[in-house]
């Protein structure tokens, strides 16, 4: 099944200036919004105050959610926890100074929890310090940038440096425009967000990887042709693939943010943006770069470029 034609010839490359300094306005104001206003963290990165409850017949998280907010606890999470008649309930609120402190905090939550949602029977209380909340923001950051690298030294060895310098770009822009957005919006950031994330990360450089390899194939097909020309002509070819991968992926993702409550709406939502992002950097960063570096048919294919120079 195609949505485009095998000869379509829409002219991507030409609009790869443009599209370039939009990149760039975007980026950089991504990494401003960041910087001036940083990211609403959630209670998985700042710590709190986590809560095991449990009810006598099958629980609904959204409406537990909507008590707590109710009741004023609207820095707070909900989600499934062991059965259908228990849940996890994740509050904001550090206490200072020795466990006396923090041991009536703990009191005084499961009190106010107990309270706005009627029926619940507090199971556990725990608090989570700075300490972990700080290794979970570490070990965040540290297994995107190994998936950085990772790539990089993946895509150097199958196919040629300029492409490995150009996924990886795009790669940091995509997270990147990602994290610009929540910051922007003031939208709140935990676990479930950053898996989103790395998700995008793996989700863009299969798109580009796709093109990467059309490529490869159409300088030895197209020996003729300007290293633009085969951009062009490999984009053309992935079209209908992009179009039907990413888009079926996107509808079900709208569904999951629609109808999948608000613990998954952060997870959601990177996931909607970083489809859309994904799919136009695959195009217009990561491929447009690699032109852009000079990428040609002798740096892709030396073996090829030597036959031709040998035959008679």
């Amino acid at each position: 099944m195609e949505f485009f034609k095998p000869n379509t010839k829409i002219n991507f490359m030409g609009l790869r200036k443009w599209c370039a300094i939009f990149s760039l306005v975007l980026f950089i104001g991504s990494v401003g919004s960041l910087i001036v206003n940083g990211l609403n963290f959630g209670l998985d990165f700042t710590g709190g105050t986590q809560i095991v409850a449990s009810f006598n017949q099958n629980v609904d998280i959204n409406q537990v959610q909507k008590e707590l907010n109710q009741a004023g606890l609207t820095k707070s999470s909900v989600q499934s926890y062991g059965n259908s008649r228990q849940v996890m309930i994740s509050l904001a609120g550090k206490a200072t100074g020795n466990d006396e402190n923090q041991a009536l905090l703990q009191q005084s939550m499961a009190q106010k929890v107990k309270a706005a949602v009627p029926g619940s029977s507090i199971e556990s209380v725990n608090f989570i310090g700075a300490v972990v909340s700080s290794q979970l923001a570490y070990k965040g950051v540290l297994a995107v940038i190994v998936a950085l690298l990772g790539t990089m030294i993946y895509i150097a060895f199958r196919f040629e440096y300029r492409l490995a310098v150009s996924a990886a770009v795009a790669m940091i822009h995509d997270p990147i425009l990602i994290l610009g957005l929540f910051s922007l919006f003031h939208i709140e950031f935990d676990l479930n967000a950053l898996a989103a994330v790395l998700t995008v990360i793996g989700y863009s450089l299969n798109d580009t990887i796709v093109v990467f390899d059309r490529v490869r194939e159409n300088f030895r097909r197209i020996r003729k042709a300007t290293p633009t020309e085969v951009m062009n002509v490999s984009i053309n070819q992935t079209l209908s693939r992009t179009v039907m991968t990413s888009g079926l992926t996107l509808l079900m993702v709208i569904a999951l943010f629609l109808f999948g409550g608000a613990v998954i709406h952060g997870f959601a939502l990177a996931l909607i943006i970083g489809i859309i992002i994904g799919t136009y950097s695959s195009i217009y960063v990561a491929g447009s770069l690699a032109v852009s570096l000079g990428l040609n048919r002798a740096d892709l294919l030396p073996s090829a470029k030597r036959e031709i120079e040998d035959a008679p």
